[in-house]
C-alpha cells in the first residue's frame, strides 16, 4: 500500500480539502464555518449597505462653517471619508479578523459640524477628534474602556443613542428644506416651520419626500442596500427634473452628470489638524467636554455594534464573551483618530456590517473585501459630489428610525430614576441642537434622581465626577468664566 493511500486526508470543511491555505488559516475561515465565497459575498453586501456614507458625510460636514466662516471642500471630503473608511476597515480585517466595517459615524459628524467647528477652526475641530481617538486607545490599553462603559446604565446609553437618532433626523429635515427656521423678524416664539414659508413648495422638496417614501418602503420590504438604492434612484430623478425644469437652487449640490465620472482623489485635507488649537479658542474645560462628547458619541455606539455583530456572527464563546475583543477595540480607537487625521470626522463601526454577516461572513476576510471596494471608490469622487442633499438626506430619517427601533425597547421605563434621564437626553439633543447638552442633562438628572430616591450607592463614582463637571460647565456663564 502506498504512502499516499495511507496518509490521512484533510477534513473536508465547508471548502473541502483545499480549506487549509495560508489565507484560510490566518482568517480561520473554515474554523468559523465559512467559505471564501461567503466572505466575498458578505464584503460586497456590507459595502453596498453602508456606501451611502460616502455621500452623506460630505453633505453634513460641507454644509457647516467654522468660526472664521470657512467651509470644507466637497470633493476633498469625499476623498477623506472614503480614505478613512478604507484604511479602518482593512485594518479591522487584518488585525481584528471580524466582519465589521467602519466609516465616518452619523451623529459624531454632527457634533463636529455643529458644535466644534462653529467655535474654532476646522483643523482645531479635527484635532479634538484625533485626541478622542487617542483617549479611546488609552482606555483599551489600560482595560478601562469596558469599565467606563459599564458605569453608564444601559437605559441611559440607549437614551443617548435615541437622542442622536432624533438629532440626525432633524438635520435631515432641515438640510432638505422640508423644515426651515422662522426668522427672528417674524416675531414668533415658534422656531421652525414646514418648508420655507409654512408650505411645501418646489421640486427639490418633492425629491426629498419621494426619496423618504422610497427609502422607508424598501426598508419595510427588507431590500438589501435599501438606503443606497434610494439615493441612486432619487439622484437620477433629480437629474431629470433639473434638466427639464427651472430650479432656482438645489442648495449645496446641483444634480448634473460630471464630464468625467472618474478622477484622481484629492488628499488636500489629509493631516489638516491642530491637536490643541481648539483649547485656546474655547478654554480647557469646554475643550475637554467637547472631546468627551466626541468620545461618548462613538464610544457606546461602537461597543454595541461590535457586540451585536459578534453575536450575530456567532463569534461569542460559551460565556457570552467576545474572544479577542481588545484587538477590535484598539482598531476602533485607531479609526476614531484616523477620522481626525483625514478631516472626515470620527470613524466608527457600522451596524450595516450585519448585512455581510447575513450573507455568511464570519471573518476579517469580508472586511478586506469591503475595504478594497472603498479603495476603488476613491477614484469616483465626481459621482459622489453630484448627489443633492434632497436625495441623500432621507437616509438620515431612516437611520434615525432604525436607531430608535433598536434602542427604545431596552430602556427600563418602570425605573423613573433612569427612564427620566434617558428621556431628557433623547429630547434635549434635537431641542437644543446639541448632543453635548443631551448627554450633560441626562447625566446630571440620573445622579440627582438616584440621590433623591435614596440610591446613592447605585451611582458609579465616574458618574458623580462627570455630572459635577457638567454642572460646572453650565454654571460657567453665571460665574463669569466664559
Amino acid at each position: 500500500m502506498s504512502t499516499t493511500a495511507t496518509a490521512k486526508a484533510p477534513a473536508p470543511g465547508p471548502q473541502g480539502p483545499g480549506a487549509v491555505s495560508p489565507i484560510d488559516r490566518y482568517f480561520r475561515v473554515t474554523e468559523r464555518g465559512s467559505t471564501f465565497a461567503r466572505e466575498i459575498r458578505g464584503g460586497f453586501a456590507t459595502f453596498f449597505a453602508m456606501a451611502y456614507i460616502i455621500v452623506l458625510n460630505p453633505i453634513i460636514l460641507g454644509s457647516a462653517k467654522d468660526m472664521y466662516g470657512h467651509q470644507l471642500d466637497g470633493g476633498q471630503l469625499v476623498t477623506a471619508t472614503v480614505l478613512s473608511a478604507a484604511f479602518s476597515t482593512l485594518l479591522m480585517g487584518v488585525i481584528g479578523n471580524v466582519p465589521i466595517a467602519l466609516a465616518a459615524g452619523l451623529g459624531v459628524n454632527t457634533v463636529v459640524a455643529l458644535q466644534l467647528a462653529p467655535n474654532m477652526s476646522w483643523p482645531d475641530a479635527m484635532g479634538m477628534v484625533f485626541l478622542a481617538g487617542i483617549v479611546v486607545m488609552l482606555l483599551v490599553a489600560t482595560g478601562l474602556r469596558e469599565r467606563v462603559m459599564n458605569a453608564v446604565p444601559v437605559s441611559l446609553r440607549k437614551g443617548i443613542a435615541i437622542g442622536i437618532g432624533f438629532f440626525i433626523m432633524l438635520i435631515g429635515l432641515v438640510d432638505s428644506g422640508f423644515v426651515s427656521r422662522i426668522p427672528d423678524a417674524a416675531h414668533t416664539t415658534v422656531p421652525l416651520q414646514l418648508g420655507a414659508d409654512g408650505h411645501l413648495n418646489g421640486w427639490p422638496v418633492l425629491v426629498f419626500v419621494l426619496g423618504t417614501l422610497l427609502t422607508l418602503a424598501l426598508i419595510v420590504r427588507k431590500v438589501p442596500g435599501a438606503i443606497l438604492i434610494s439615493i441612486v434612484v432619487m439622484t437620477i430623478v433629480a437629474m431629470v427634473i433639473n434638466a427639464v425644469a427651472d430650479i432656482p437652487s438645489w442648495g449645496l449640490t446641483t444634480p448634473e452628470w460630471p464630464g468625467n465620472p472618474v478622477s484622481s482623489p484629492d488628499f488636500g485635507l489629509l493631516g489638516e489638524m491642530s491637536l490643541f488649537g481648539g483649547f485656546s479658542k474655547v478654554g480647557v474645560l469646554t475643550g475637554v467636554l467637547f472631546v468627551f462628547t466626541v468620545l461618548l458619541s462613538c464610544f457606546f455606539d461602537a461597543m454595541g455594534t461590535i457586540l451585536g455583530v459578534g453575536d450575530e456572527a456567532k463569534l461569542m464563546d460559551t460565556d457570552g464573551n467576545f474572544p479577542g475583543i481588545n484587538k477590535v477595540l484598539l482598531v476602533d480607537g485607531l479609526a476614531v483618530a484616523s477620522g481626525g487625521a483625514t478631516s472626515s470626522s470620527a470613524t466608527t463601526c457600522f451596524v450595516e456590517s450585519t448585512a455581510g454577516v447575513g450573507e455568511g461572513a464570519r471573518t476579517g476576510l469580508a472586511s478586506l473585501v469591503t475595504g478594497a471596494l472603498f479603495s476603488v471608490a476613491l477614484f469616483l469622487t465626481p459621482l459622489a459630489t453630484m448627489v443633492p442633499s434632497q436625495a441623500a438626506t432621507p437616509a438620515l430619517l431612516a437611520v434615525g428610525f432604525l436607531i430608535l427601533a433598536g434602542s427604545v425597547k431596552d430602556i427600563d421605563w418602570s425605573d423613573y430614576t433612569v427612564a427620566i434621564p434617558a428621556f431628557l437626553a433623547m429630547v434635549m439633543m434635537p431641542f437644543t441642537y446639541s448632543i453635548t447638552n443631551g448627554i450633560g442633562i441626562g447625566f446630571i438628572a440620573f445622579t440627582v434622581l438616584r440621590l433623591a430616591a435614596g440610591r446613592a450607592r447605585e451611582v458609579p463614582a465616574a458618574m458623580y465626577a462627570v455630572s459635577a463637571v457638567f454642572v460646572f460647565y453650565y454654571a460657567m456663564p453665571a460665574l463669569g468664566l466664559t
